[in-house]
């Protein structure tokens, strides 16, 4: 905070300097981000950007805290407290699998397929709602057997045979010698994204602009 504070005395409109602290969840519209941050880094190349990755109950406390300027968010979210922009990308969910499953010889997971599978599992509270109603049955009755909050090591914990991954599509690279395999759920189950901002909290004028662009950039 310390550190955001003293960059605002470093303004200069022809020169403009300073820190964007964005955090985000794992999800493939972080491309919209990169592309925004590039765009400006052209513009103004003192301007300084710091990622932080967390799920999203991780990125949302830091955010509260003043912490981080902006959130990337995968839906389900209490939007409430927060100001957003919903971008135009859309993560799949279904199963994270070994090439070598039962499963992977089928085009899409079904509610019934997820019976009594070993599944890991994301761990913020409201993805349980959300599978809840797309299963039509509750979520407890899963055999659910550990959780994540980024995917990438639970990803190895399936390549080495602990059962299935239930995540959203192109986080873990799928081609080469890779072992794994993704297969969408069936009724399709699609989660937003959206970028968000604590509503209370004053922005910087390095963080004005990065908005501003992001905006642009999201309605491409």
């Amino acid at each position: 905070m310390t550190n955001k504070t003293e960059s605002e005395f470093l303004f200069d409109e022809k020169n403009l300097a300073g820190d964007i602290y964005i955090g985000g969840g794992e999800t493939e519209a972080m491309r919209i981000i990169a592309r925004t941050v590039k765009k400006l880094s052209e513009i103004y190349p003192n301007i300084k950007y710091h990622l932080y990755s967390g799920n999203g109950e991780d990125v949302r406390e830091k955010l509260d805290k003043g912490l981080l300027d902006f959130g990337l968010f995968i839906e389900p979210i209490d939007k409430k407290e927060y100001g957003f922009i919903q971008l135009n990308e859309k993560d799949k969910w279904g199963l994270l699998m070994r090439k070598d499953s039962y499963l992977s010889v089928k085009e899409y997971i079904e509610p019934n397929d997820m019976k009594n599978i070993p599944i890991l599992t994301s761990r913020q509270y409201l993805v349980k709602n959300l599978i809840s109603g797309w299963l039509g049955y509750d979520f407890e009755q899963l055999n659910i057997i550990g959780s994540y909050n980024l995917l990438y090591n639970a990803s190895i914990m399936i390549e080495e045979g602990l059962g299935y991954a239930l995540c959203i599509d192109r986080l873990i690279n799928l081609t080469g010698d890779s072992k794994l395999c993704f297969k969408p759920l069936n009724p399709s189950l699609e989660a937003g994204i959206l970028v968000a901002w604590k509503k209370n909290q004053p922005k910087s004028k390095c963080a004005k602009i990065f908005l501003e662009n992001l905006i642009l950039f999201s309605q491409k």
